[in-house]
């Protein structure tokens, strides 16, 4: 690449990058990241792992412009997690580049997605948008020279980056991944695990250290402003301390903690997580176990109330205390009838009826005014959208200039942001409408505001990703500052610690290069062979025969974001999304597939939505299915044997086979099993059910009947079978309902009163608030609760 030199009277010649690809004047002339953007071309796949004011995104500018000289019918995909940073790679490499650019994200429609797929040569979207469009078959990954991950540390578990690694290594005919982020993380197993989830073969760490980079980036001060909680503060706690003591006393004489000293979340839920399985491989749960369970959960909630009392404020707490009252569990019903804890409640409600606010608040408006008048511009981070509320209201009340800033998703009384609201809230702040945005995590990760002077933590993170991010918003142009609210002697003070350690820690583990591990990543089970019934190799899950290629599965589009759904793309199955009005799958005319992991059949039978769903299968499929994905069925809590009995329940009574699975790719692997064992038979054509199966004549006469008030499906059938029709049901007195089994006076009054009263002096229509629907068994179907008045009897 040449460079081309500008004088400035101010300042020293600037060069800028001369390329075919790359529009003149826009990208300066940095050597480190010229000397990266070659490594990448020269080394192949990279992470690269730099502070945020350093260019990645030029780096990656850099080298998609030398993809497309060396590929020029190719294309460029750059992902990135949220919709606003996709718009701004988008604008961004439409300044930088000469080339057509286009964003793809969920709120643009599938036939315009399309278009501007194969209309562009460089393609900026969100992960989950493109996965979606692959599995569908609307285009492929074949063309794609180049794949950048932007916050590529995103790359763990089941998050879309990892399905579309793999389906790029697979496709693509000339590929090459590039890997973005601040940091992958602190821990050595987990930088490992994205660098094989995302095939990378190489790690380059670029600091604000390294001479090369020095000229360019602005040292940034941290200071660290303590406060000391509040009388009322300290009185609340002391009760909310000796509530959580007591139990964590009672869990250590149990043997369920080794320790009560500096109990953690952490250290919660992995003891929670021991018990679940100890109540999984027992047959009868001994009582401790669910006694400890519901211990657990009230030291959660409890833990939980101080981290709200210290780090956030009284409205906090008193918001969460409110939204526990509504719980009906044991554990928040037990502790309301602690002394302690219901002591630590009223003290709550007292101070909040008195107005009291954290001294975090009062500290941060005099760091905001004192901004103001140098004319600085503050980004404030709160982990909590109320406590963004809670700023943003006492910044108009002190006459700060500030706009709040969070996602997309809508919370109780509050409607989330729209991405052109985002994008409106970031131009104007940019713009220096706004001195003050009070932000949640959503601006940590890439969110272009250049000119901000300060960067305000209103409570630290433990985790250092996030802490690196959340500085990087500052020092960019010019020397930045960081302030960090920190409360003496609480959670606040351990978070912050927390996250330089790990910090440090990780920069010391990178600092040593990044070596592939010996052994592999994926446990050896995630290779199992099976075999058919003659024994024979069917070759890995990863890998299928022909008979198994290319094979139709329909998918409800509810499970369309599953693990299941891309785990049948990746085994070449052709995967179709469409609304199933019955079942999860359909893999022939014959068989639908009702998959339940073992947390949704728990809470499937405890609102018995599950009988709903299993009359249905049956009433619509004579081969339906059930699987039942997990093996911690019996570990939710819920007693053994009403499990059992809902199991043989579906076996027994509705005749449904129920098959086990280990987890989604297995689930995946058994529907395509079953869908090959159909096409071998002959169901090659599946018709799609796009709405249920047609009522019989007796299933409309039940419907009917049971209409009728305090008459289910079972009385329903008795009327039927006694009066032989509806008309004969109608028909019949007080005392012939009596007769039938399960009809008693009053009903049978309900019943004669419905059919012989007068439309206009009986009924009211419910107002929409109300509930007034009952689900019939029978149909599946919701049905009115009639409402009727009834006349003093004699």
């Amino acid at each position: 690449m040449k460079h081309q030199n500008e004088t400035h009277p101010s300042r020293k010649p600037v060069r800028w990058i001369q390329h075919p690809l790359i529009e003149q004047g826009k990208i300066e002339a940095r050597l480190y990241q010229q000397l990266l953007a070659a490594d990448v071309i020269k080394k192949g796949n990279t992470m690269i792992v730099a502070p945020t004011a350093l260019g990645k995104t030029v780096v990656a500018a850099l080298v998609a412009a030398d993809r497309l000289e060396k590929y020029p019918d190719s294309k460029i995909l750059l992902l990135a997690p949220t919709k606003p940073l996709v718009i701004q790679h988008e604008e961004s490499f439409r300044e930088f580049l000469k080339s057509t650019v286009s964003s793809l994200t969920g709120a643009v429609k599938v036939e315009e997605r399309e278009k501007r797929w194969y209309d562009s040569q460089i393609i900026v979207a969100t992960p989950q948008t493109i996965e979606s469009d692959i599995i569908a078959g609307r285009y492929s990954l074949e063309n794609v020279s180049l794949l950048i991950f932007d916050e590529c540390h995103r790359g763990t578990g089941s998050y879309s980056y990892v399905f579309l690694a793999q389906r790029y290594n697979k496709q693509a005919k000339d590929p090459l991944i590039l890997g973005l982020t601040a940091s992958p993380g602190g821990e050595e197993e987990k930088i490992n695990q994205v660098c094989h989830n995302l095939f990378i073969n190489e790690v380059v760490v670029k600091s604000e250290d390294d001479s090369d980079v020095k000229p360019y980036f602005n040292p940034i001060d941290v200071e660290w402003v303590r406060v000391d909680l509040k009388k009322e503060q300290l009185d609340i706690k002391k009760h909310l301390d000796v509530a959580l003591k007591n139990r964590l006393k009672g869990l250590k004489k149990m043997g369920v903690l080794s320790s009560i000293q500096q109990v953690t979340k952490k250290d919660v839920l992995r003891a929670r997580g021991k018990v679940q399985n100890r109540l999984s491989q027992s047959n009868s749960p001994p009582r401790d176990c669910l006694l400890a369970i519901s211990m657990l959960s009230a030291v959660l909630s409890v833990l939980h109330s101080l981290e709200l009392l210290e780090t956030q404020g009284i409205g906090n707490l008193y918001a969460y205390f409110q939204r526990m009252t509504k719980k009906k569990t044991k554990a928040a019903q037990g502790l309301f009838k602690d002394e302690n804890f219901k002591a630590a409640v009223n003290l709550t409600r007292q101070a909040q009826k008195k107005g009291v606010e954290h001294p975090k608040l009062g500290k941060l408006m005099e760091i905001l005014k004192d901004a103001s008048e140098d004319q600085e511009q503050v980004i404030v981070f709160s982990q909590y959208r109320d406590t963004v509320n809670q700023i943003y209201d006492k910044c108009k009340e002190e006459g700060v200039n500030a706009v709040k800033f969070f996602g997309q998703a809508s919370r109780e009384k509050e409607k989330g942001l729209s991405q052109k609201e985002q994008k409106e809230i970031i131009k104007a702040f940019r713009m220096r409408n706004y001195q003050v945005l009070i932000s949640t995590s959503v601006a940590e990760e890439g969110i272009d505001i250049p000119s901000v002077d300060l960067v305000v933590l209103y409570e630290p993170v433990p985790s250092e990703i996030r802490m690196i991010q959340r500085r990087g918003r500052t020092g960019r142009t010019t020397k930045g500052r960081m302030i960090v609210l920190i409360t003496k002697n609480t959670r606040d003070e351990s978070f912050y610690y927390s996250s330089m350690h790990r910090e440090r820690r990780m920069k010391k583990q990178l600092a040593n290069g990044y070596k592939q591990p010996e052994k592999p990543l994926i446990a050896d089970d995630a290779d199992v062979r099976m075999l058919d019934r003659k024994g024979e190799d069917l070759k890995s899950r990863n890998s299928w025969g022909e008979d198994e290629k290319n094979l139709v599965v329909y998918v409800d589009h509810r499970e369309a974001k599953s693990g299941v759904t891309r785990a049948l793309s990746n085994m070449e199955a052709t995967v179709k999304t469409v609304s199933l009005p019955v079942g999860d799958y359909q893999v022939s005319p014959h068989v639908a597939v009702e998959r339940k992991s073992s947390k949704d059949f728990v809470s499937s039978l405890i609102d018995k939505r599950i009988y709903k769903q299993a009359q249905e299968l049956v009433e619509n499929f004579p081969k339906p299915l059930i699987i039942l994905e997990g093996g911690d069925l019996y570990s939710s809590g819920l007693h053994p044997n009403a499990i059992r009995g809902a199991l043989a329940s579906l076996t027994v009574d509705f005749n449904i086979p129920i098959i086990p699975t280990r987890d989604p790719e297995d689930t995946a692997a058994m529907i395509l099993r079953i869908a090959s064992r159909e096409v071998y038979k002959g169901s090659k054509d599946i018709q799609v059910r796009t709405e249920k199966k047609p009522l019989t004549l007796q299933e409309q006469q039940l419907f009917i009947v049971e209409s009728l008030p305090n008459v289910g499906p079972v009385t329903a059938r008795k009327l039927l079978e006694a009066f032989d029709s509806v008309k004969g049901v109608f028909n019949a007195s007080i005392d012939d309902l009596k007769r039938v089994s399960g009809v008693g006076d009053k009903t049978a009054r309900n019943i004669r009163k419905i059919i012989e009263s007068k439309y206009s002096d009986t009924f009211r229509f419910p107002s929409d608030s109300e509930d007034t629907r009952e689900t019939s068994i029978i149909t599946g179907k919701n049905k009115p609760k009639m409402e009727y008045k009834l006349e003093k009897e004699d």
